[in-house]
């Protein structure tokens, strides 16, 4: 019934994005003619309604080329290797020299790894780039099987073969756990294809510190509150009709109403600047909501074992977490350099919760570990941003090259 009510809601948003096409279509004489105000305002609400609902389309990555060095150069898109739930995209570059790999983890938690487009245009001037792209769930079909927390952390394995020895890892948010547990993993079975380093940025690796909203919420309701309330059934007009899922949708509602007051004026501001034609600023408002209303849908399991390990049980920041059923040590790790990253403001994954893994990945010489608290930031400021690029990246493309 969820996901159905849903469903009605976005035929409801396509017959208002229709109306709002038509009416801008009946606006267009009047602004050519160079008529303002009221033209204007109706041709500004028109807009507004030809943005309506949400989408499940995956967005585009939109990077054709990167400065590498003194010259522009031409990237392609490469699926190195693809599962029913995820793809291993490569960004290539025609370049003579070898840059180090690295493996960019995005999150599996209601949106596409799209949303790090900026993390990896910035990551792509001095490294070889892949990234986990991430499929709907909503599009598998129930024959494809089942995807849980093991199988997430059995694709970073997988990737990272398929990568071959030597890459690095750059977890983003809520993957950061997998990452760590993949890395413990490979480096108990002596796997050639460990990562060098692994840099986890905003992550949860102990949800106890410091607890946010977020973590709140996990925590005020047993698991069977979550799978009775936040489940639902993918209907049959989809490709993955009949598999349970944590819907995008609910995850996008989740994090607008924690901050309400500024999604509410982001929309009066994205109004006004249409109707007194400000197109840059419109369009920089339009590019967020773009990406923030493409939604993503979550195998039920990989959601609700998320829920209960991570936030609800905090396995690994216990070093009690399993793999296949069987425990796994992050003291194993001895030979992949670590760098957390923070953000001063972020609520989200609070100041403490990331740099935890230091305390966890006891194996490490002291010289592999190095921690960077941002000042002045917030969750999407930690990777994204003019103080990403300025002054974070910067430390972690030295950290990274120290340990190629």
């Amino acid at each position: 019934m969820l996901y159905d009510a849903f469903e009605v809601q976005s035929d409801m948003a396509r017959a208002t994005r229709a109306w709002g096409h038509a009416l801008q279509a009946g606006t267009e004489p009047w602004m050519r003619a160079g008529y303002g105000a009221p033209a204007s305002w109706v041709s500004a609400a028109a807009r507004m309604m030809m943005r309506a609902g949400l989408t499940h389309a995956r967005p585009a990555y939109g990077i054709e080329s990167v400065r590498v060095g003194n010259r522009e150069t031409p990237v392609t898109e490469e699926r190195v290797l693809a599962t029913p739930f995820g793809t291993l995209l490569r960004f290539r570059k025609d370049i003579a020299s070898e840059q180090p790999r690295v493996l960019v983890v995005a999150p599996l938690s209601g949106h596409f790894a799209t949303l790090l487009r900026g993390t990896v245009r910035t990551l792509l001037a001095d490294h070889d780039v892949y990234i986990t792209d991430w499929h709907n769930a909503r599009d598998v079909p129930v024959s494809a099987g089942r995807f849980g927390f093991d199988d997430y952390v059995a694709h970073l394995v997988q990737f990272l073969e398929a990568m071959g020895p030597g890459a690095h890892v750059v977890a983003v948010c809520q993957p950061c756990v997998q990452a760590l547990a993949a890395a413990a993993v490979m480096a108990e079975s002596r796997n050639a294809a460990h990562p060098a380093s692994m840099t986890l940025m905003a992550g949860p690796v102990d949800t106890r510190v410091n607890p946010t909203k977020v973590n709140e919420l996990a925590t005020s309701r047993p698991i069977d509150w979550f799978e009775k309330n936040l489940i639902a059934t993918v209907p049959r007009r989809h490709a993955g009709a009949g598999r349970r899922v944590y819907p995008g949708f609910m995850q996008v509602t989740a994090f607008m109403s924690m901050n309400a007051a500024r999604h509410m004026h982001g929309h009066l501001d994205l109004y006004w600047h249409l109707a007194d034609g400000e197109a840059a600023k419109a369009a920089q408002i339009e590019t967020f909501y773009d990406e923030y209303f493409a939604v993503l849908d979550l195998p039920a399991e990989f959601y609700l074992e998320t829920v209960r390990t991570v936030f609800q049980d905090a396995t690994l920041a216990q070093n009690r977490l399993t793999y296949r059923g069987a425990p796994i040590d992050t003291r194993a790790i001895r030979k992949t350099a670590l760098m957390t990253v923070e953000g001063e403001r972020d609520d989200i994954c609070a100041v403490g919760q990331t740099v935890a893994a230091h305390d966890l990945c006891t194996g490490l010489k002291p010289f592999r570990k190095r921690h960077h608290l941002q000042a002045g930031v917030g969750h999407y400021g930690v990777f994204s941003g003019r103080k990403w690029e300025a002054q974070t990246y910067p430390l972690v493309r030295s950290f990274i090259q120290a340990n190629a």
